[in-house]
């Protein structure tokens, strides 16, 4: 395999000649095989980075800094990326030590190559275009890496809220279709009061809208960025208005509403937008896998179980029992909400490790906040197409066990009052008979009065009773 020598301050090592990556990233596949995932599994964080390194070159170039060929070289080796090239050059493992340096050297050395051929160069040739001290001109790690995840984070969560919204409809179709029918509400596993269907199901749509509102909050948290920082916030080696005009370029790049963060060493060292992110995913997690408890207990059964409800079959269940199916996709979207919580936990010890002016930890935080917004993603495309919309109602089971409920004596309370509700309550279940024929037997109520009570449009919304 013929190679080509670079170096760096440790001294000189044979790089493959046909790589786009240099030396540092050589040191950086040698020092960290961790997760065996590439910085280029998460095509967001790509994206972000070159948008950034040519938002840099377009300041640099408005400030004088580079001349226009270099600058156009590096820019037309970011869209090319930013389109889709060259993402295989991005191998370093996502989760390495300090503090996402050999990510920013894994871009730095693919762009520089790419410009280099741009320009009719040979890779490697840096005396030409060098990875540091142009395209990496005016920065550092220290504020392209955690602007880099922000920015990727947004991307990621704006697919997120999608899928969400895509689930939410869902529900809220279902709950229109189950409007009529009604059933028996529980608490605590125990019968309650009356309820239809649909507005079991309406409940699941409208925590999906409250979610989607808080990550577009939290995301508003993440437009503010650190560039023009540098090494630690002082904005050393950086010209007085750069900070300024990255911000513009990459805004209109991005097409996200960007602000330079007030104070850069601050902003440099926090990662409180990150813990605010990932406790909104945790939330949307923990709801979204409360749901599917109840679509796994609502389909339970089908006959020794529930079975108010029938999700779809997707599957064969078991190796053994002819005939039995699993509620497969709500348990995978339960899997991916664990996984989320313990993100969370990851990313709240990864922020509180961070000491003084730069939090070295920050690739755990990607590589927690990316795998929770992906994984979220595909569970709720998956619950969607794979479940939620082939949802089927058992409607006369559900009226028939409302009618034979004892929590049906709440509904008749205001009519006869609580003693003597109690009284049937207690004969109910002592001797089996339905709510409404004890009534009948006891002479409380007439049977016109009972099938009034017992409408399902009485049953199911606010009402008063006058004593």
């Amino acid at each position: 395999m013929s190679t080509r020598v670079e170096h760096d301050l440790i001294g000189e090592r044979e790089v493959p000649a046909a790589v786009y990556w240099g030396i540092h990233t050589l040191r950086a596949l040698e020092n960290f095989s961790i997760t065996g995932k590439t910085i280029s599994s998460y095509h967001d964080l790509i994206v972000a980075l070159a948008a950034i390194k040519q938002a840099a070159a377009m300041a640099n170039r408005d400030l004088g800094l580079l001349d226009d060929k270099i600058a156009g070289a590096i820019i037309e080796a970011c869209e090319q990326i930013r389109a889709g090239r060259w993402h295989e050059q991005f191998v370093v493992d996502v989760i390495q030590g300090g503090a996402g340096t050999s990510t920013n050297m894994n871009a730095n050395e693919v762009i520089a190559n790419v410009a280099l051929e741009i320009l009719g160069h040979k890779k490697g040739d840096y005396d030409f275009l060098h990875p540091n001290e142009h395209v990496n001109l005016s920065q550092s790690t220290n504020d392209v890496y955690p602007t880099s995840l922000r920015l990727a984070s947004c991307f990621g969560v704006a697919r997120l809220i999608a899928s969400m919204q895509n689930l939410q409809n869902a529900f809220a179709e279902k709950s229109l279709e189950f409007k009529d029918i009604l059933k028996m509400g529980r608490t605590q596993l125990q019968d309650a009061v009356p309820m239809t269907l649909g507005q079991e199901f309406q409940t699941y749509a409208v925590m999906l809208g409250e979610d989607r509102q808080r990550l577009e909050e939290a995301c508003t948290l993440m437009h503010e960025i650190n560039m023009g920082a540098t090494a630690i916030g002082t904005g050393i080696n950086s010209h007085p208005d750069y900070a300024r005009l990255i911000c513009q370029h990459l805004a209109k790049l991005t097409g996200l509403e960007l602000i330079t963060a007030p104070n850069l060493i601050e902003a440099t060292q926090d990662c409180g937008a990150f813990v605010q992110l990932s406790g909104v995913l945790k939330r949307v997690a923990v709801k979204l896998s409360k749901t599917c408890n109840d679509l796994r207990l609502l389909s339970s059964g089908p006959r020794a179980g529930m079975g108010e409800i029938n999700l779809p079959a997707r599957q064969a269940g078991s190796s053994i029992m002819p005939g039995k199916v699993n509620p497969v996709i709500p348990e995978v979207v339960n899997q991916v909400a664990f996984e989320v919580i313990g993100n969370d936990v990851t990313v709240s010890f990864a922020a509180e490790g961070g000491q003084l002016q730069l939090n070295a930890f920050e690739p755990v935080i990607a590589y927690s906040v990316f795998n929770s917004v992906n994984h979220l993603r595909a569970a709720c495309d998956t619950l969607t197409e794979n479940c939620v919309r082939g949802i089927t109602a058992n409607g006369e089971y559900l009226r028939h066990l409302v009618e034979n409920s004892v929590g049906l004596v709440t509904a008749l309370s205001p009519f006869i009052g609580y003693s003597a509700a109690n009284e049937v309550a207690a004969e109910a279940h002592a001797k089996g008979g339905s709510v409404a024929q004890i009534v009948l037997a006891r002479g409380l109520m007439t049977r016109k009065e009972l099938d009034a009570v017992l409408q399902p449009e009485a049953l199911t919304q606010p009402r008063w009773v006058k004593a």
